[in-house]
């Protein structure tokens, strides 16, 4: 497959079932011109892939994932049951790269200053100073973000959407890169809160790391016995690299056709008759990030339809929410997109045929 001239690919597959109407032939990509290197790109990709999956076993797909959002300049939440790694996979990402990291244990006694900072009178300078708090870091780890107080939890809505800290009156700007990995447990286990429905939407993506197949399972009772591997994870990019990715994830071209198939999806979800809340704007537009690092990824400099499907449960599942008859009656947001999904009429390729996942 020719990846600038899509036209040349053979016919998409359309194993997907639907009812989508057909619409009228486009083109992906725009016209060559100058990019970034894809091949530095993808060393890079490729050895921080590496590096995690020495850690993490068969979890090829949550660790492209996070990959994914942190590319997309997004934030992630890893929801599953205690023990599945949730809290490894954010320590290898971090070990991967060279900045600074922290990391926060959320707890119901926390306070807002716990995680941004707070002013300490001086009294040899006769003036208040600014303590930074373990937000300012390039990557912060907020363990079990769900057990404290929704107080506390708030402390993190400043600073993951305009990635600054306002304390008494006095604004502070956050490193670059700036990426929050928090773990959650599911909310119907003792202890938790729920996260407000304006947290839920900062996070890009929420990943469920799930139990590991029995291979990769007993191939962690014996890697993990003596040693952590974590302990022989070391830095594969430092921060000038991966502002050099997030340079060329932006550069990645979306069509026009591509936008409407996205701003279509989020319709949908609105319009449900099952769906109290659907997809905000700022959904669509990370869902559109996440869809330009998917296939910065796959090694094209252009959008297709399938980017943004195969992201579309990862990226506005955690933020729809049912009414009452469907929760009652079994139904999840996944099972609602994927239905949406299958309606929503999808973008011809240049070759004619409809693409599906």
């Amino acid at each position: 497959m020719d990846a600038r001239n899509p036209a040349a690919a053979a016919p998409f597959e359309t194993d997907s079932p639907g009812a989508a109407a057909p619409v009228s032939p486009v083109s992906w990509a725009r016209a060559p011109g100058a990019v970034q290197d894809a091949d530095t790109f993808h060393e890079a990709a490729s050895g921080i892939l590496s590096a995690v999956s020495t850690v993490i076993d068969g979890k090829k797909e949550a660790a492209m994932l996070v990959l994914t959002v942190l590319l997309a300049q997004g934030h992630v939440l890893l929801e599953d049951v205690p023990g599945v790694g949730k809290t490894l996979l954010a320590k290898t990402l971090a070990r991967t790269i060279d900045c600074s990291v922290s990391r926060i244990q959320f707890t119901p006694d926390l306070l807002p200053s716990d995680v941004t900072g707070v002013s300490i009178y001086n009294q040899d300078a006769h003036r208040f100073e600014f303590r930074q708090g373990p937000i300012f870091a390039n990557i912060v780890i907020g363990d079990e973000i769900n057990r404290a107080s929704a107080k506390t939890q708030s402390a993190l809505l400043e600073c993951m959407e305009e990635r600054q800290v306002t304390v008494d009156g006095g604004t502070y700007r956050l490193a670059e890169p700036f990426m929050v990995v928090a773990t959650q447990n599911p909310i119907e286990m003792e202890g938790t809160y729920p996260l407000p429905e304006a947290q839920r939407d900062r996070f890009m993506a929420r990943i469920s790391m799930g139990y590991p197949d029995t291979a990769s399972e007993i191939e962690m009772l014996e890697s993990h016995q003596s040693t952590s591997p974590l302990d022989k994870v070391g830095a594969v990019v430092d921060v000038r690299d991966v502002a050099a990715m997030t340079a060329r994830v932006r550069d990645i071209f979306v069509s026009a056709a591509v936008k409407e198939y996205t701003v279509a999806i989020g319709q949908a979800t609105r319009e449900h008759a099952h769906l109290r809340l659907g997809a905000s704007p700022r959904a669509l537009l990370q869902l559109l990030r996440a869809a330009k690092a998917h296939a910065a990824l796959a090694g094209r400099d252009f959008v297709l339809p399938d980017d943004i499907s195969h992201l579309a449960d990862a990226v506005l599942a955690h933020r729809l929410i049912l009414d009452r008859k469907a929760a009652s009656s079994g139904d999840t947001p996944s099972d609602l997109l994927a239905h949406l999904l299958s309606r929503v009429p999808v973008p011809r390729s240049p070759a004619g045929e409809r693409m599906r996942r």
